[in-house]
């Protein structure tokens, strides 16, 4: 099979989206499928890579991180390998989906949508017009698109929910987003464990909480330095490890209590060590979906302390082997008693294990395969 992916983000920028989006492919590939990503051109200009094509894009008035998709005039078109898709795949409702849907249009095959975002958490990155306008544009357009495609497809339970208040009463499938279980499972060891807590300056008998995402206002990362600082006031030994890059980082380091550790956007190939090495993940983000963040925490046997909200409510449960994390509403004093109860020498090897069984079903060989069945399933109704 022959798929195309088009998407508005894509390595190296570091977020979930681009993250499924290249695991994704490797377990197609895997499978024995040809994948071509159709992605915008990046700012730090990557090296090339096969299967990847880079499309004209623009970094003004964006993150440098984001680069935005510009429609592809003809010369750009013209040496890609459309013709012969059997599918294409949109991570986008907006510029990358549209030209997926022409795209499949024009080659007569299916198209799949994922909706991955509550996109109305993300509007002030776009301030082109009032709120309550760009709120009304952006449910009805993703309304609309999510009707002119041929399936799709949500990570996780609120993403359907989303839809369905946006007025989309479609078929919606549940498609988690991957992880590459065997890459955590390896780095989950007490060498790992030792070795980077030597790295960042943590003791090895220290209690440590990690934090991994883009740092950005509507993660809430105030109220989750506040929590960490109320949980250190009844432990001192806490330490917290904070992950990441983004628009509010000096803002947050000027304000971060005592024991953290601003370790700056790293590698991703280092991040199953960093989440091995903790003892519980935070995040008091209510806008996440079903963020690859928690799912690769999970995967490391690192469970989970996190604010109300979908996302939380569709990762952590409880199981014949304990808790794989604990949900508190997201204000500090709660999340604080939700660390402090996450890091219970009595209960917290029990979390560990919970965790490390929870991320099975999210393998990348399990997710892939799924996904094989979705395209055959719409390729038979042709």
């Amino acid at each position: 099979m022959r798929i195309g992916f088009v998407t508005t983000t894509y390595l190296p920028s570091r977020n979930g989206v681009a993250t499924s989006t290249a695991l994704f492919a490797q377990g197609l590939r895997d499978l024995g499928h040809e994948v071509s990503i159709y992605a915008p051109n990046h700012p730090a200009r990557p090296p090339a890579e096969e299967g990847v094509y880079r499309l004209p894009s623009t970094s003004m008035g964006t993150p440098a991180d984001y680069p935005v998709l510009l429609w592809p005039n003809p010369a750009a078109v013209a040496g890609l390998p459309l013709r012969g898709t059997d599918i294409f795949h949109t991570m986008h409702p907006f510029l990358p989906g549209i030209l997926a849907r022409f795209w499949a249009r024009r080659f007569q095959t299916p198209s799949v949508f994922t909706a991955h975002t509550q996109y109305e958490q993300y509007l002030h990155y776009a301030p082109l017009m009032p709120r309550r306008v760009s709120r009304s544009l952006t449910r009805s357009h993703v309304a609309a698109f999510a009707r002119s495609v041929d399936q799709v497809l949500v990570p996780g339970r609120a993403m359907e929910e989303m839809l369905r208040l946006y007025g989309f009463a479609g078929d919606v499938k549940l498609m988690p987003n991957p992880v590459n279980l065997a890459s955590f499972q390896a780095a989950d060891t007490p060498a790992v464990r030792a070795a980077v807590r030597q790295r960042y300056g943590v003791d090895a008998a220290a209690p440590l909480i990690i934090s991994l995402g883009r740092l950005a206002p509507e993660k809430n990362l105030d109220t989750m330095l506040r929590a960490f600082a109320l949980a250190r006031e009844r432990r001192p030994d806490l330490r917290l490890l904070v992950v990441g890059d983004g628009p509010v980082k000096l803002a947050l380091e000027a304000q971060a209590p005592a024991g953290t550790v601003f370790t700056g956007a790293l590698p991703y190939a280092e991040v199953p060590q960093l989440l091995a090495a903790a003892d519980v993940f935070v995040t008091a983000s209510t806008s996440e979906v079903l963020p690859m963040s928690m799912i690769e925490a999970l995967a490391a046997g690192t469970p989970l302390v996190a604010a109300r909200s979908p996302a939380a409510e569709d990762l952590i449960h409880s199981g014949p082997s304990g808790d794989n994390g604990l949900i508190r509403e997201a204000h500090p004093e709660a999340l604080a008693e939700g660390l402090l109860s996450a890091l219970d020498p009595a209960s917290l090897p029990r979390r560990r294990a919970a965790a490390r069984l929870s991320a099975e079903q999210y393998d990348l060989r399990v997710r892939a395969r799924a996904l094989v069945q979705v395209y055959e399933n719409l390729l038979a109704k042709r």
